[in-house]
């Protein structure tokens, strides 16, 4: 075959998990999520994990890198790349077709573009995500990798707290996933949506998620100690309802401010996806209602349907 990955890319709110579960049910697929936060246990309707869609036609879509790590841990590129490795393995080994989809640029762009990552790529984005916690959480952090650590001498120096973390967690990166380097031949598709009813589909996915428990969500996360500054980190969904929380936001000017952040982060998205396609990634557009289109695609690219009974 040709291809051995399908890529199923496109901005938020646009329906490409729905598209990936379809296609995944007509050519023997398996999803692998390629968004940066769904794969925080408890950040469900924020991130959009809507487990219902993964089921086609009574039969449920097997998906992977969801759900596999708490919101009081970081995630980074790095360990995304050697996850996302083992999971496509796996799947090919099963003689399954891997799917991947989602729309966080840099995560597309590390398999898409097969981008080299080494320690040092590992400690520069690690770092510049714990630069901006508070020195609490660093030493939560810290004592969680290293219960055992006796000498607190450096606990009142932030710096140094962050160099212990970035050599705990590259022994445990390496220690659990061996620094693998793997190419794909993927066909990519793009969910394209007219940028008019785009705006619709945000307001109203965001309405839904209001009214189906999202701040109950941000509330639960807060009890279990994630802090209003790493919710912050998160952005988006878990920003705005915070502030909303502390009070710092009336609804109204929550729901107005979200709904304009998510806007804009659509546009970054299509952003990324362009300078992707300039870069030499060849992405195929289909209308968001044109899931016909997008099977079309494969078939012409040499995958077969299945007949499932």
């Amino acid at each position: 075959m040709k291809y051995n990955l399908v890529t199923i890319l496109g901005p938020t709110a646009s329906g490409k998990t729905r598209l990936g579960v379809y296609l995944s049910s007509l050519f023997n697929g398996e999803i692998i999520s390629a968004d940066s936060r769904q794969v925080y246990l408890g950040m469900d309707i924020g991130t959009g994990k809507d487990y219902d869609d993964y089921i086609f036609d009574n039969r449920k879509i097997p998906f992977h890198l969801i759900d596999i790590i708490s919101p009081k841990e970081e995630y980074n590129l790095f360990r995304f790349k050697q996850d996302f490795i083992i999971a496509y393995s796996n799947i090919l080994e099963r003689g399954k077709n891997p799917f991947m989809v989602g729309g966080t640029g840099l995560y597309l762009s590390a398999i898409l573009q097969n981008y080299k990552l080494s320690k040092v790529d590992f400690e520069i984005e690690l770092r510049k995500k714990l630069e901006k916690l508070p020195i609490e959480e660093l030493r939560d952090i810290l004592l969680s990798l290293k219960p055992k650590l006796h000498n607190t001498t450096d606990f009142n120096y932030k710096e140094r707290i962050i160099a212990a973390i970035l050599i705990e967690k590259f022994k445990t990166e390496v220690n659990n996933h061996e620094l693998l380097d793997y190419s794909v031949n993927s066909i990519n598709i793009g969910v394209k949506v007219n940028r008019n009813e785009h705006k619709k589909l945000i307001s109203q996915r965001l309405k839904k998620r209001l009214e189906s428990g999202m701040i109950e969500e941000v509330e639960r996360l807060l009890t279990s100690g994630i802090t209003h500054e790493k919710l912050c980190f998160f952005g988006l969904e878990y920003k705005y309802v915070s502030l909303f929380i502390r009070k710092e936001l009336s609804y109204n000017d929550m729901f107005q401010k979200l709904n304009s952040a998510i806007n804009q982060f659509a546009k970054r998205q299509m952003t990324w996806f362009r300078k992707m396609e300039r870069e030499g990634v060849l992405i195929n557009w289909v209308d968001y209602t044109n899931s016909e289109e997008a099977e079309k695609n494969l078939i012409s690219s040499g995958f077969d349907p299945q007949n499932y009974t």
